[in-house]
């Protein structure tokens, strides 16, 4: 076995009644590596997690840890710590007791017991909080709390599912940094279930993107951003402009030199936003209809004949609405990729 491998989902099948929930995943997480499974509501990431936890059984495939299979283990004995949406504190235990729970039941020594709460209570950063009850913290505090009893007991694999989404914008933001500094810091490697791409791009080492219960493209945040397969990844992993054949000819001609020949296959044009060039020329074919300032940026909309485009702009460039401007992209900056959805609506983005 690969040595960087340490779990194997392979060929993995789940089936509710006629409904295919997970058609033939095959997921990889190295020892000391951050995974995070992206997809929309209802892709089968969720029931993956559940299947790698014990917590729920498959038809075809195997689960393997370290390369021995573990699918008939228990989820007791599998060793993993999990952290789930909902914080699931015990409401009559304090915040040590809380942290310190697994290691009880497990029999380990109350000395050690109070030296390791008292470890992780300092990593996580809230010493202060070890007497109070889950009722008196906030859903950031609490959250952070799950995670500590989840490693507490030093598991082989650190399971998360959407940890994060219960909680404000600026609590996920600051938790979120939290996540990988505690897991860079242990080394424990970590798959983590998300619908939010923002999530995966700023956490992940390796992103897997699913839908309709089958992995659509694997690869680091940036392959999966800069590089996407297809067009519902490239549509997920942010905002693209994704052009057809004569929008592109229409507006970039000097793209179509880099359009994949393979018969039958329809491709769209992804451009990134910010990688669209624009200035200011009373004879452009485009024109500002919309800018929206978005502090570090500007986000444009721009009407051309072959459809609109988002254009996202840094600095100061006076481009107000109404305007006309002249219109650009690098080759470089642009990726073919393959139309898994249909055709898109004449004449206009799809985002």
């Amino acid at each position: 076995m690969d040595p960087t491998r340490f779990l194997d989902v392979v060929r993995l099948t789940k089936k509710y009644g006629t409904f295919v929930a997970l058609d033939d995943v095959s997921v990889t997480v190295g020892e000391s590596e951050f995974v995070c499974l992206l997809g929309p509501s209802g892709c089968g990431k969720t029931t993956l997690l559940r299947v790698i936890a014990g917590l729920t059984g498959f038809d075809a495939g195997d689960v393997r840890l370290d390369g021995r299979s573990i699918a008939d283990l228990p989820a007791r004995k599998r060793g993993f710590g999990i952290v789930f949406q909902s914080y699931s504190l015990f409401p009559n235990m304090t915040v040590a007791e809380n942290i310190g729970y697994g290691l009880r039941i497990r029999g380990v020594p109350p000395e050690r017991v109070r030296a390791r709460v008292s470890e992780l209570l300092e990593m996580i950063r809230l010493p202060h909080l070890a007497d109070r009850l889950p009722w008196q913290l906030s859903g950031g505090q609490q959250q952070r709390i799950a995670l500590a009893r989840a490693i507490a007991v030093d598991p082989r694999v650190l399971l998360l599912d959407e940890p994060l989404s219960a909680l404000d914008a600026k609590v996920r933001a600051d938790l979120r940094g939290e996540i990988r500094r505690l897991q860079r810091d242990l080394g424990i490697p970590t798959l983590m279930v998300t619908h939010d791409q923002e999530e995966a791009l700023a956490l992940a080492d390796r992103i897997i993107c699913m839908n309709n219960g089958t992995v659509v493209q694997a690869g680091t945040p940036e392959e999966l951003y800069l590089r996407p397969a297809t067009r519902f990844v490239a549509d997920f992993m942010g905002t693209s402009n994704l052009l057809d054949t004569a929008q592109v000819e229409a507006l970039f001609p000097e793209l179509m030199a880099s359009r994949p020949a393979e018969a039958g296959v329809r491709y769209h044009a992804c451009i990134r936003p910010e990688h669209v060039g624009l200035r200011p020329d009373p004879e452009g074919i485009g024109t500002v209809r919309t800018v929206t300032f978005l502090g570090n940026l500007r986000r444009l909309e721009v009407e051309t004949p072959a459809g609109s485009l988002t254009v996202e702009t840094h600095g100061s460039v006076d481009v107000p609405e109404g305007s006309h401007v002249a219109l650009s992209v690098e080759p470089r900056h642009c990726t073919w990729v393959i139309d898994d959805m249909g055709t898109a609506a004449p004449g206009g983005r799809v985002s």
